[in-house]
């Protein structure tokens, strides 16, 4: 039998398990724990590169707008467990949408805030996130090839160039009761601030993404709320829908729903 990765980080930071280990789709093994002092924290060992890098950007924010690192060291991260009762899914399905996004807007206002530290050598630079679009274009045509030259245009003129979560949604921003809401589960990015708010647009879920004119007021919320200018947004959302079809047709899962919100978003670009 495999030994858990977890148990050695157990020994050494001297904590007691709290609940069921998991692993996530990553590889990644996650454990509730709670610290020598008692308080509430969640170990992480990651199983994939790009959950690696997350860890050393989470280390950098140094819990401000994001979840407080306690102890890190190569793959092992400990981060205070956020336990307040609210969710952001919840709210954007429940009559709270607009607050909800107001909310992931002012998450990432902070995340973006200069740091005095420099930022971790393992950022990504957007344009090689976008790889796959690139390659599927070329192959399967449609708004694939009409989605991959309004990326590449915005890649190659940025505007207000930021550290990136990667993966702002409502789903990564949990409620930390007396800290507010903290961001968890970046990816590690570098490139236009525009970017961050484009997963907004196809979360919390599809369906949701999809009702009718839900996308035109969300991008009014972001606009007004983030400062961004509402025909980039529109295109960062059609680059970045495409994106993520281009994925789900890499990982052969059904590319509709990223399809069908980039088609949204280049509707609302064409009027």
């Amino acid at each position: 039998m495999t030994p858990d990765p977890i148990q050695p980080w157990l020994e050494r930071w001297r904590l007691v398990p709290d609940g069921e280990a998991f692993t996530t789709r990553f590889g990644s093994r996650l454990a509730p724990v709670r610290t020598a002092e008692g308080a509430a924290a969640m170990l992480k060992i990651a199983g994939h590169p790009e959950e690696a890098r997350g860890g050393l950007l989470m280390a950098w924010w140094a819990g401000d707008g994001a979840a407080e690192v306690l102890a890190h060291d190569g793959d092992a991260i400990l981060l205070e467990r956020l336990e307040g009762g609210r969710a952001l899914a919840a709210m954007a399905l429940g009559g709270e949408d607009d607050e909800a996004t107001r909310i992931l807007c002012d998450v990432a206002a902070r995340l973006h805030a200069p740091r005095p530290a420099a930022a971790p050598s393992s950022l990504v630079p957007l344009d090689a996130w976008f790889a796959a679009l690139f390659e599927v274009a070329p192959r399967e045509g449609g708004l694939f090839a009409r989605a991959a030259p309004v990326a590449r245009a915005l890649l190659a003129d940025p505007h207000d160039a930021v550290v990136l979560h990667g993966d702002l949604h409502h789903d990564n921003v949990l409620d930390g009761g007396p800290r507010g809401w903290l961001a968890i589960d970046p990816k590690g990015l570098v490139g236009e601030r525009g970017f961050e708010f484009a997963n907004l647009f196809r979360n919390p879920t599809a369906e949701r993404a999809l009702t009718s004119g839900r996308l035109a007021r969300q991008v009014r919320v972001v606009v007004n709320r983030a400062g961004l200018e509402p025909e980039r947004l529109l295109q960062w959302i059609f680059a970045y829908a495409a994106l993520g079809a281009a994925w789900s047709l890499q990982s052969r899962d059904d590319p509709a729903p990223g399809m069908a919100i980039a088609e949204a978003a280049r509707a609302q670009l064409a009027r």
